[in-house]
Formats: structure tokens, sequence, C-alpha cells
């Protein structure tokens, strides 16, 4: 039974919209992000899965350990639930949540808040004051991972923390070390540049060569200052770990002596994004269908909803990809719509009220802020029905 009459049978008592999590690809994603990381542990990161029960199957999967989340709230509601090791993977304005962690000592236990700046050292204790007994608070180091060159006149990456070279880290680890209730245990630093751009785009072989180019002299410069950064951090703190990469670079960034972790998270459900990339190849474990609503003319037919952009540039490459039946695409001045999606193609003239469409998100979480639930499918049965966040009421972005 191929992926398209599998997921129809399965899913044959649900009215779409609705989203389904195949586990046999998504537990095959998650071999071959271990196998590409050698031995040295995964801290899922949150944002790429945003289901609690979900985050608990994977981490109860050897080769992963902790969570990457994406807000302070999060990491509290986490704590809560009994999730330990918690990276906060962004620095945090929230003064109500940072109030709350410091007032518990258990969660300040499990939950790692991440700076950047004096500016964000002022702002947590100026937070925590007033709040009674307070917990020493766990803080990690954000650097910036990013390739610069040319004096500075090209830079890849993302725009992240100002703290870049040994020096000014070691400077901000001294800065902490100084003020009591604050302790620096962990060191983060993200190339995004590596791990989040496909090497090998479709059609754009000069592009594809460019990339390649920037990306190994990037990788060349990260190792040697990443190594130089964690020996200043050292000096003044004892490190816990130090966090590097993501689904598109595991293989490449666990080989640096520095790094203790890879974050990982869009790998687990290999969305369009990661299609892109040489060095690794995924299933699509989560997809979302919509059900054909009418027929303007006889190639095309009409699906309700579908206007799910993904976060980033915006472009083509942030719709959703009409996935199965193959050979769908999009009217070109219609795109994805609010409440309906015109698909184009030889196989609308084969679909019929009622039919079901299936599509991948352009990114991986991002995907469960537009439905309540995820159906597991295992073979070609729905096994379980869990809450993803916006389902248990949560919605922390």
């Amino acid at each position: 039974m191929d992926d398209r009459r599998r997921y129809d049978h399965a899913t044959a008592e649900l009215e779409p919209p609705f989203a389904i999590l195949d586990l046999a690809a998504m537990r095959a994603n998650a071999a071959d992000l271990v196998r590409r990381a050698g031995g040295k542990p995964i801290r899922v990161a949150s944002k790429s899965i945003r289901s609690r029960p979900v985050l608990e199957r994977v981490l109860a999967m050897d080769g992963f350990r902790g969570v990457m989340a994406f807000t302070l709230p999060e990491a509290l509601w986490l704590a809560g639930h009994g999730f330990t090791d918690i990276l906060v993977a962004y620095p945090t304005a929230d003064r109500h949540a940072l109030a709350a962690l410091a007032a518990d000592a258990e969660a300040a236990r499990r939950i790692t808040v991440t700076v950047d700046s004096v500016a964000h050292l002022d702002f947590i204790e100026h937070a925590v004051q007033g709040a009674g007994p307070r917990a020493e608070l766990r803080l990690c180091l954000d650097v910036d991972a990013g390739y610069v060159t040319l004096g500075g006149r090209f830079r890849a990456g993302a725009l992240r923390s100002p703290i870049r070279e040994p020096e000014d880290a070691a400077d901000l680890a001294a800065e902490i070390a100084k003020r009591p209730g604050l302790r620096l245990v962990g060191l983060l630093a993200y190339e995004a540049q590596i791990a989040g751009v496909g090497d090998a785009p479709r059609g754009q072989a000069a592009y594809a060569r460019a990339i390649r180019l920037m990306q190994a002299r990037s990788a060349r410069e990260l190792v040697v200052r990443r190594g130089r950064v964690v020996n200043a951090v050292r000096q003044f703190a004892e490190l816990e770990f130090v966090n590097g990469g993501g689904t598109g670079s595991v293989e490449l960034t666990v080989r640096e002596k520095a790094i203790t972790e890879v974050g990982a998270g869009s790998g687990l459900f290999h969305p369009r994004l990661f299609d892109f990339y040489r060095s690794f190849t995924g299933r699509p474990a989560a997809l979302f269908a919509l059900p054909v609503v009418r027929r303007p003319r006889p190639d095309v037919v009409t699906v309700l909803g579908g206007g799910y952009p993904a976060s980033g540039a915006a472009g083509p490459s942030r719709l959703p990809q009409p996935y199965l039946p193959a050979g769908l695409r999009y009217a070109p001045d219609e795109g994805a719509g609010e409440v309906q999606t015109p698909l184009l193609g030889q196989a609308a003239q084969d679909l019929r009220t009622g039919d079901r469409v299936w599509f991948r998100h352009a990114k991986a979480g991002e995907l469960c802020e537009r439905f309540d639930a995820l159906h597991l499918v295992e073979g070609d049965k729905v096994v379980e029905t869990v809450p993803t966040y916006r389902g248990e009421g949560r919605t922390f972005l």
C-alpha cells in the first residue's frame, strides 16, 4: 500500500483539515540523527515539535537528552510536567517568568536561561528583585557563529548574539561570575548558515556551489574560533555543556572537540525545507490533510484552507508543499489561501469532492500552531491522538 492510500485508510473516519505524524518515519529520522551525531547527545528543539507527548516519545529514544525550548514560559510549563535539563535557547524579557523561575528552586535546577550581554544580566536581576527566597539561576552564553569575511562586507548566518570573539565571551563570563545568584553553566553557538541552509537547491547549480564554498570556509573558521571561545570562558566557569549545530549540520558539528552536544528537531519531522541537503535524506513524517471542496475547471481543484506559510524571508519556499497525490501545484497568482487554495495539474483531474490532498509544511513545528492534535499513524492505522501545544491551550509565541 503506497503512502497516500495508507494515510487515507488510516484516517478514513476523520474529517479534514487535520494533521498526522507517521511514527515509523519519525523513528527512522531519529535513528539517522543519532547515527550522524556519532555518540554525542542530541538536545531536542521543542520549537520543531510543539507537542508535549511527542517530545516525551523522542526523549525516551536512545541518543536524545534534554530540551532546547524557545521561551521561558514554555520551559516553566515543561518543567512542571516533569521535563528536566531544559535550555531556553533565546534570551527572555519576560519579567513575570523570570520572577517565577527565581521563586521555584526545583524549576531553577531544571532550566537554563540564555544571555548575550550585560544588559541581559541587569534585566534578570531587576526582574527577580523582591521575589522572596531566590534560587540560583543557571545561565548559558550565546555566541555568534555567523560567517563574516571581506572585512565585514559579507555575512552569512543568523543575526543573534553580539558576542563573537574569545575576549568578548570571557568578559561576559567574568561579569557573570561577579554576580551572586547567577551561574554560567553552558555555551551555545548556532551555525545557521550551515545547519539551516540546504546545500543542494534544485536547478541552481551555481548557487549550490556558492553555498558549499561558503559553508566549507565557515566551518573551518568556526572550529577554531569556537574552540578558543570555549577555552576563554572556561577560565571563569565550569561549563556543563557546549551546544552547537542543527539538523543540517549534525555530523559536521560533532567533529569539534569543544562540542559536547548538538541541537536538532526539524529532522524528526523532515519538513520540506530539509529536502535540499546532500549529507542526509529523511522521510516526511508530519503532514496535514485538506479536503477538496470544488472544481473551477477540469484541471483545477480547490481545497479548504491551506494558507499556512512558514516563518523566514517570504517567498514560495515558505509555502506548504502539495505532496500527495504527486503533481499538484499552486496557481501562481493565488498561492496558498486563507480559506481556500486552488491546485493545478494533471493529478487534479482524478480528484473528487471530499478527497484529501496531503501537504507538507515548509518548516517543522510551526505546523502544530495550526492544529490542536496530531493523529499518530502506525502502518495504516491511527494508534493514538495527542495534543499539540495549541491543543493544550498553550501559545507561547
